[in-house]
């Protein structure tokens, strides 16, 4: 069955015969598929095209396909292409090479289609999931994120998803600079993955949506165990990214937008926290929004804090539920 938005494979192989087996295979199975007979026909496909995985043969005409793989990883932007040689040269020195230059996998010729077929797949979804990460914390980004809610949904378990933002992250940031805001993201991500660890396990699951947002999944079970160490943490652990003066005050000197100083609090923590508990969904954006919703509510809270959504019905009801508002 074919894709509605295949993949891009190029082909690269001096023997057309060769080349055309490939191609037929990886056609039939769904991929969008061009073929180059020499490494510089190559390198000009990937510029005009920009695949997604290259099965490179090494034995080329012109450029030979250690070179190509090689001037292929020197350019930045495509860093998240997949790189899978397919040779006759089977020797170990070949293939330490070959990934020495940065290759995904190495297939030696002669082999079998299910094999191609099942390589090409899992460098594939390795790319996927490398462009999906968060490259300042290396977290699953919101494609992992949006496909980690889906599962949830679809195996019915019960589960709760928390959304969590720094209060007064901006005014930091702009004030102490990007390395100290950096800095800060990291610091909130470690806090809340190794509280996720530590209390879900295998079943927690850990999101970075972008700036200092960040979405993670757990049991409904060990949402005050997760939460209650999160916060702890953070209240203890983040403002020592403030100096003594500023600690002590409970505020620091920050900019505003006409360049005025005024006085931020020191960073906190809200999480807004919606479940399956009371309620079903039948789409992943559903919760995102619910959890938007509580996030936006945790945060006209003082200190760090955690709501959870208990209602059985949106209609008529305040934002946490009643009972469902926890503060730290």
């Amino acid at each position: 069955m074919r894709r509605s938005m295949a993949e891009k494979i190029l082909v690269v192989d001096d023997d057309p015969d060769i080349a055309k087996f490939i191609e037929v295979t990886l056609v039939t199975a769904g991929y969008e598929v061009a073929v180059a007979y020499d490494g510089q026909e190559a390198l000009d496909a990937v510029s005009a095209r920009r695949p997604d995985l290259v099965l490179l043969d090494i034995m080329l005409p012109t450029i030979d396909g250690f070179e190509v793989a090689h001037e292929l990883r020197r350019r930045a932007r495509l860093t998240g292409m997949a790189i899978i040689v397919v040779s006759a040269l089977g020797l170990p020195e070949d293939r330490l090479r070959g990934l020495s230059l940065g290759v995904d996998d190495y297939i030696v010729k002669p082999f079998e289609p299910e094999l191609l077929l099942a390589r090409v797949r899992a460098a594939l979804r390795r790319m996927h999931d490398m462009r999906s990460l968060s490259p300042l914390t290396g977290l699953p980004g919101t494609v992992l994120i949006e496909e980690e809610i889906r599962r949830c949904l679809d195996r019915g378990d019960p589960f709760a998803l928390l959304y969590a933002d720094l209060d007064h992250f901006k005014a930091l940031n702009d004030t102490k600079g990007w390395d100290v805001g950096n800095q800060v993201i990291l610091a909130a991500a470690q806090i809340v993955d190794a509280a996720v660890t530590r209390f879900a396990g295998s079943d927690g699951f850990v999101g970075h949506i972008g700036g200092d947002d960040f979405i993670f999944v757990i049991p409904s079970a060990r949402i005050g165990d997760v939460c209650g160490e999160i916060l702890s943490v953070f209240d203890t652990l983040i403002p020592l990214q403030y100096n003594d003066q500023d600690r002590r005050a409970g505020y620091f000197f920050g900019k505003d937008r006409r360049g005025q100083l005024h006085r931020v609090p020191l960073m906190t923590l809200s999480i807004g926290i919606v479940t399956n508990r009371n309620r079903k969904f039948a789409h992943p954006a559903q919760v995102s929004e619910l959890a938007t919703e509580m996030k936006s509510y945790a945060k006209t809270l003082p200190g760090s804090v955690f709501v959870v959504d208990r209602r059985h019905a949106p209609e008529g009801e305040s934002p946490a539920g009643g009972e469902g508002r926890d503060k730290r």
